[in-house]
C-alpha cells in the first residue's frame, strides 16, 4: 500500500536537487479542474440561485427549496445532539478561543516612533466573512469551529458558512450546532465551487462576503483561487488532507502507521508519506498500514489516497528526512522520534509540526487551539494555518510632529521631484512656508529651524530637473 522509496544515496549538503525534484508530487496545475470550475462561477454569478440550485441537483443529487437553513432548524439540532457530543464541542471551541484571543493579544504592539515619526496599526476587521466546510464524505463540525472562531475573536460582525446538504437535503445535526457555538449567523446548504461563486458574487439568497476560508476538495480550492481578487483569500491551498510522519527506530509500528492512515482517511488526492533511516521500521509500518486498510470502516478512501500518493521513504539520517520533509512542504509533519525538538530548527516548510509520540496530527484536527485549516500541496512554502490576521486588514495610522516634517520635507521634495510629481514635494513646502505655523514654529535649538537651512532645501529640490521617465 505504501510504495517504497531508496533515497539512501541521498547525502545531506551536496547537490541533491535533481535527486530531490524526481520525487513524486501531485502535479498541482495539471491535477486543477480549472475549466469546469470557471464555467460553474459563470453559471452563479450569472444564474444566482437558480443556477445554485440547479448545481446541487446535478452535483449532490439534491433538489433545493430553501438554499439557507432556518435558525429554528439549527436551534432544533442541539436537542438532537448526545450530550458527549456537545461537551466536546464546547471544550475544542474553548481551546480554539483562547488560543486566537491570546495570540491577537501577543500581536498587539506599541506604535512605532522614531525622530517624532507616529505609526500605529490599527486592525479593522473585515464586515462579512464567507466559511466552508466539506460535507460529503464526512461530516466536519471541527472545520467550522476551526473558520469560525479566528473570524469572531477578529471581530468580524456577519459570519456565513456554506456546506453541501446531504442526500435528504439536510444539513448534519453537529455541523450546525457547532456554527451556531461558534456565531455563525447564516447557513447555506450548498457545497462545492457553486457554494464559493455564490459567497464571492452573490445571489438572491447569498449575500456576498469579503473573505473566503475554509478547506475543501481541488474543485473548492480551485474554485477560491479563481475568486481570489474579487475577495480575500488566504494565500494557503486549502485542499485534500496531507502527513508526513518522519520516525526512528524508537517509534512503535502501530503509532506510525495510523498516524499515516489518518489523514488519508479524508478521501483521494491527499498525501501519506513515511520517512525514516530504519528498514526494519518502514518494513513494519508498511505491513501495518495495509493491514489497517483492510479492516477499516473507510477502506475505499484509504486505498484511493494510498494508491496515488502514499509512500515509504528510507533515507540515511535525521537531517536527509528532514531535508525530504521539506521538499514536499505538507500540511501536517509529524516527528516520532527519540528527540523530536533537535528537528525542529531544521523545519522550513510544513502547515503544523507535531512533535513526539503523545501528539498525534489528530490532536490538532480537534482540541490543540490552532486552526487546522493548514496549507496543502506545497503552499506551506509561503503560506501559514488560517489565523485572526485572515479576517483583519491592517490599517497604518501616521503621524509626525513640526521637527519631524521639517528633517524629512527635504527628502521628501527631492524624491517626488526626481519623480515627475511635484504636487508631492509641494505638499510639504507649503506645510513648512505657512504663516500661521509649521517650520516657523520651530524651536532653532532644534536645528531645523528656519536657520537650518529646510526652506531653501525643498526649494532648491522643486526647483531641481527630474530625472522621472
Amino acid at each position: 500500500m505504501l510504495r517504497p522509496i531508496d533515497l539512501r544515496a541521498f547525502k545531506k549538503g551536496s547537490d541533491n536537487q535533481a535527486l530531490l525534484d524526481m520525487l513524486p508530487r501531485p502535479d498541482v496545475v495539471a491535477d486543477l479542474p480549472t475549466a469546469g470550475v470557471l464555467a460553474i462561477l459563470d453559471e452563479v454569478r450569472g444564474g444566482g440561485d437558480a443556477a445554485l440550485r440547479a448545481a446541487t441537483s446535478r452535483f449532490d443529487g439534491v433538489q433545493l427549496d430553501d438554499i439557507q437553513v432556518p435558525p429554528a432548524e439549527v436551534a432544533l439540532a442541539r436537542t438532537r445532539i448526545a450530550a458527549p457530543l456537545l461537551e466536546a464541542l464546547e471544550v475544542a471551541h474553548g481551546a480554539i478561543t483562547h488560543y486566537h484571543e491570546r495570540s491577537r493579544l501577543v500581536a498587539a504592539q506599541e506604535p512605532y516612533e522614531r525622530d517624532g515619526v507616529s505609526v500605529a496599526e490599527m486592525c479593522v476587521p473585515v464586515q462579512r466573512a464567507g466559511l466552508y466546510a466539506p460535507g460529503g464524505r464526512a461530516r466536519y463540525p471541527s472545520t467550522v469551529l476551526m473558520t469560525a472562531v479566528p473570524a469572531r475573536v477578529a471581530g468580524v460582525r456577519e459570519i456565513i458558512l456554506c456546506v453541501p446538504p446531504t442526500q435528504d437535503g439536510s444539513v448534519d445535526d453537529l455541523t450546525l450546532v457547532a456554527a451556531d457555538i461558534a456565531g455563525v449567523q447564516e447557513v447555506y446548504r450548498v457545497g462545492g465551487a457553486q457554494a464559493i461563486a455564490a459567497m464571492a458574487f452573490g445571489t438572491e439568497s447569498i449575500a456576498p462576503v469579503e473573505v473566503i476560508a475554509g478547506p475543501g476538495n481541488m474543485y473548492v480550492a480551485q474554485a477560491k483561487r479563481a475568486v481570489s481578487g474579487v475577495v480575500g483569500v488566504p494565500s494557503a491551498f486549502t485542499g485534500p488532507s496531507e502527513v508526513v510522519v518522519v520516525a526512528d527506530s524508537s517509534a512503535p509500528v502501530e503509532l506510525a502507521a495510523i498516524d499515516l492512515v489518518v489523514q488519508a482517511e479524508h478521501g483521494p488526492d491527499g498525501l501519506a508519506w513515511l520517512i525514516t533511516w530504519s528498514k526494519e521500521l518502514l518494513d513494519g509500518v508498511t505491513s501495518e498500514v495495509a493491514r489497517l486498510v483492510v479492516e477499516s470502516p473507510r477502506r475505499d478512501d484509504l486505498e484511493a489516497t494510498l494508491g496515488k500518493n502514499g509512500y515509504a521513504v528510507l533515507v540515511s539520517g535525521p537531517e536527509e528526512a528532514m531535508e525530504v520533509a521539506n521538499h514536499i512542504a505538507p500540511e501536517h509533519l509529524e516527528l516520532c522520534v527519540t528527540d523530536p525538538g533537535s528537528l525542529v530548527p531544521l523545519v522550513r516548510n510544513a502547515g503544523a509540526v507535531f512533535l513526539g509520540l503523545l501528539t498525534p496530527a489528530s490532536l490538532g484536527d480537534y482540541v490543540a487551539g490552532p486552526s487546522h485549516v493548514l496549507p496543502t500541496n506545497s503552499s506551506a512554502r509561503f503560506a501559514s494555518a488560517l489565523s485572526v490576521e485572515d479576517f483583519v486588514k491592517r490599517v497604518h495610522v501616521i503621524s509626525v510632529s513640526e521637527q519631524a516634517l521639517a528633517l524629512l520635507a527635504p527628502s521628501v521634495a527631492a524624491l517626488a521631484t526626481a519623480e515627475g510629481l511635484p504636487a508631492h514635494a509641494e505638499s510639504v513646502a507649503l506645510r513648512l512656508t505657512r504663516p500661521d505655523g509649521g517650520v516657523a514654529s520651530v524651536s532653532p535649538d532644534a536645528g531645523v529651524g528656519p536657520d537650518a537651512g529646510v526652506g531653501s532645501a525643498v526649494a532648491n529640490a522643486l526647483d531641481a530637473p527630474t530625472q522621472a521617465q
